[in-house]
């Protein structure tokens, strides 16, 4: 697959040198994401019904906390912050995991030395 990933890439580079998505509508303008782009497509529209309702399904409410979470991490100045919010963090994704059946991904330790490094890395 990363031969395939490689010259996908390379091909859009080149396109992009060529000035092939200059002419785009929207050019420049962030992208309209919905709050719904984590939910499979064939469950958006009982999920928008429900969220309409006032009712938001756990996994979805996980998933943007785990966003927040991963905001504020990244926004954190002092090591007390970061550990307090990195303890959240690991929480909030071992309920999600426990919800979907996935594996969490601190349990990947390519992952998670990454993140450590990272982490170590701010001031």
């Amino acid at each position: 697959m990363g031969f395939l990933t490689d010259l996908v890439e390379e091909r859009i580079r080149a396109a992009m040198q060529a000035g092939a998505f200059d002419d785009l509508p929207g050019r420049g303008q962030p992208l309209a994401l919905g709050d719904d782009i984590l939910v499979p497509e064939d469950m958006r529209l009982a999920y928008r019904l429900l969220k309409n309702a006032g009712y938001l399904p756990e996994e979805l409410a996980l998933r943007r906390e785990i966003a927040d979470v991963q905001t504020l991490l990244g926004q954190a100045l002092d090591a007390e912050e970061r550990r307090l919010a990195s303890g959240r963090l690991a929480l909030l994704r071992m309920r999600l995991a426990a919800r979907s059946g996935e594996r969490p991904l601190h349990l990947d330790a390519h992952y998670d030395e990454r993140l450590r490094r990272r982490l170590s890395e701010q001031p």
